[in-house]
């Protein structure tokens, strides 16, 4: 039976990027890994380090997503410096494109309210008309009516930054564990026992971050974790010329040139199969975007389940019952990679959480305990 400082359920990029985190801070770390599985949110995402569509009605998740993104940049370096892989993390602002006027104008009253709701913290934000947007991203179409822009926004290669945050976690000396799906746990506060396919491990400290799994486990642990599915489907299409200089909600174009087209919510429970009908509304929204868009091949396709909390905001939360038992639960482990590997794992690695992340804790959801 090995024995951690740490262990980390999970190894997708939002366990990956804890135990990144934890290595680095000089605790023996192993990472568990379910294998191929599992749903493998990280390996279907869109790349998007986004701010400008995220925080509405609670100013905490857009203040937690924006110190995440001025992460993003000390981290992308670290990585690239130490691991040799460059994660392709690009920030020079990004926007949503809008179709009609009635869409312009929700957007600009959206838009709006999270200024108001920043208050003293701030939120730069500008509303484009027709001819600002053509100016800024050539080739528009004539149905886009204007746009939203922030100076925040960016994307990176997810795949890229899974692969040195897991390159990274070894090089610091942490233990990945591949096909170690948990099935049994026996936690006590401060020693925890946990039984894996790949045999059993012993820690003073475990990290829930097994994406959709965390609704079974985080009970074990005396922890809440009310997560569930939420498919989306990816179109990408076959090299381009450059023609996009910066992202927008629902088009990106790659480093290699292949232009990216998504942003499906769909509420089918565990089903990763394509739907014909969403594609088709993908692609259409993406062509009145940018007409050029039909002259090319549609390469590949697929569809991942994101992990929602009810609300849609990340659950971060210590157990009572059980201290040194963590979980770790979001659906933009693009966006929150820089605050997970560089505030929240140093966090963990004390042994508490900030007090500000109890805006953040799964006791939202308990009835009684809002009451």
């Amino acid at each position: 039976m090995e024995r951690y400082d740490a262990i980390v359920i999970g190894g997708g990029l939002v366990g990956s990027a804890i135990g990144y985190g934890l290595a680095r801070a000089g605790l023996t770390t192993a990472l568990l890994d379910e294998g191929d599985v599992a749903f493998r949110a990280s390996r279907g995402n869109f790349g998007l380090v986004w701010v400008q569509s995220k925080g509405e009605g609670a100013p905490h998740y857009q203040r937690w997503t924006r110190g995440s993104v001025d992460q993003w940049v000390p981290l992308a370096a670290e990585l690239a410096d130490k691991t040799g892989i460059a994660v392709g993390y690009r920030r020079a602002g990004g926007v949503h494109l809008c179709l009609g006027d009635e869409e312009f104008d929700q957007r600009r009253q959206r838009m709006e309210r999270m200024r108001r709701e920043a208050g003293n913290f701030g939120f730069e934000y500008r509303m484009l008309d027709q001819r600002e947007v053509a100016d800024l991203l050539p080739g528009t179409g004539p149905a886009v009516t204007g746009a939203s822009w922030t100076p925040y926004d960016g994307h990176a290669n997810p795949l890229r930054l899974l692969r040195a945050l897991h390159r990274g976690f070894v090089d610091h000396g942490g233990g990945y564990i591949p096909n170690a799906q948990v099935v049994d746990a026996v936690p006590a506060p401060g020693e925890f026992r946990l039984v894996t396919a790949a045999g059993e491990l012993r820690a003073s400290k475990v990290v829930l971050a097994a994406g959709l799994g965390n609704a079974g486990l985080a009970p074990l642990f005396g922890l809440n974790a009310p997560v569930r599915p939420q498919r989306g489907q990816i179109l990408v299409t076959e090299r381009a010329q450059q023609l996009m200089p910066i992202p927008t909600t629902t088009v990106r174009q790659t480093e290699e040139g292949g232009m990216m087209l998504g942003d499906s919510q769909e509420d089918v429970g565990f089903d990763t199969s394509q739907k014909p009908a969403v594609m088709q509304a993908i692609a259409r929204r993406a062509v009145l975007s940018f007409p050029w868009l039909r002259e090319l091949q549609i390469v590949r396709a697929w569809a991942a389940l994101r992990v929602m909390p009810p609300d849609g905001l990340p659950i971060y939360d210590q157990s009572q019952r059980f201290p040194g038992a963590f979980t770790v639960n979001c659906h933009s482990g693009v966006t929150l990679a820089g605050a997970h590997a560089n505030v929240l794992a140093p966090m963990i690695a004390a042994g508490t959480l900030d007090p500000w992340l109890d805006l953040f804790s799964g006791k939202r959801f308990d009835v009684s305990a809002a009451a």
